[in-house]
């Protein structure tokens, strides 16, 4: 049976917690924790190593609430999902009638990065809607930007209080509207200059050996595999599903590299493409969610003369 705030609710119940100091963060949180142990429900934290420092501290030794390691959790969107989805099967195969979680994104989701990561806030409400999730997202009011405290609005349902509230986000937005809206992403500075490598309609084999050619003194090894295996299948993906002429473009620096395939075409219609599986799909079919999986930086960029889509290996917020 579903306690507190989401007694009577269906699926996930998704909050915001925006907060202005240490204080306020512990009085949403820590009531939130107790309660769930009392009624015998998951509470796991998955924070940031200082807010997991305080909420540990101000908790008693044995409190029953379990600490995830968060940067582990938050590594990229669709891991994320991934991972918390069988995190939350096993707990309700164990018995769960409802799951209590603390989670916050890592300061780098707020960078360059911020799009995918609203794109992944919005998805989770579809992703873990099969589930008795109950789950608060705090954010710093002190160092959240305006712009990405509107898009947690917009992505959250509801927000809660300090003082134990549970408001309705008047501008929330369903993720079928919310992830096919267009989202202006600005260039990678790296994008200033010509790219060192462009070729057009090239086969996979042929982008795979770019890339090999040139990432290997930008990245570490494992990198580069992962950069190459992201190339190949959005290069199949635009061969396949595309319009010519396909163009790739690679430019490299800062410790990162970045690649661009564009092609006439519209790009996925599928809302919830590279963050969830397409259903049914054969391995040939997850192109776009292996490749979110493999970089640290992927942007959909739809527009009047095409699809581009746009990836990121290495520091994606770094300034040059």
């Amino acid at each position: 049976m579903r306690t507190g705030a989401a007694v009577g609710h269906r699926g996930y119940y998704h909050e915001a917690l925006l907060y202005d100091s240490d204080d306020e963060l512990l009085a949403a949180v820590l009531p939130f924790l107790r309660e769930g142990v009392a009624a015998g429900e998951p509470s796991l934290v998955s924070l940031g190593e200082r807010n997991t420092a305080l909420v540990r501290s101000a908790l008693p030794a044995g409190s029953g609430v379990t600490f995830l390691d968060g940067g582990d959790v938050y590594a990229r969107p669709t891991a994320a999902i991934r991972s918390y989805r069988r995190l939350l099967a096993d707990q309700v195969a164990a018995g769960a009638a409802q799951i209590r979680i603390v989670g916050e994104l890592p300061p780098v989701a707020f960078g360059r990065s911020w799009d995918w990561w609203a794109r992944y806030e919005s998805a989770t409400n579809h992703a873990f809607d099969e589930f008795p999730l109950w789950s608060v997202c705090p954010y710093d009011t002190r160092t959240t930007p305006a712009e990405i405290l509107a898009d947690v609005a917009r992505t959250h349902p509801r927000t809660t209080t300090a003082d134990g509230r549970h408001l309705p986000n008047e501008v929330y937005t369903e993720p079928e509207t919310y992830l096919r809206e267009p989202r202006e992403v600005p260039p990678d500075p790296l994008q200033r200059d010509a790219p060192l490598i462009e070729l057009c309609d090239p086969t996979p084999a042929r982008t795979r050996a770019a890339v090999y050619a040139i990432a290997t003194a930008h990245l570490s090894a494992e990198e580069v595999d992962d950069l190459s295996v992201a190339v190949s299948e959005t290069v199949t993906n635009a061969l396949r599903h595309g319009l010519p002429p396909v163009r790739f473009r690679l430019w490299a620096g800062g410790g990162r590299v970045v690649v661009t395939v564009s092609d006439a075409g519209k790009g996925p219609s599928d809302p919830y493409a590279g963050l969830l599986p397409t259903p049914g799909a054969t391995a040939g079919g997850l192109g776009l969610w292996i490749t979110y999986q493999s970089c640290d930086h992927v942007v959909m960029q739809p527009g009047p003369d095409g699809f581009t889509l746009r990836l990121t290996t290495g520091d994606p917020n770094h300034a040059g």
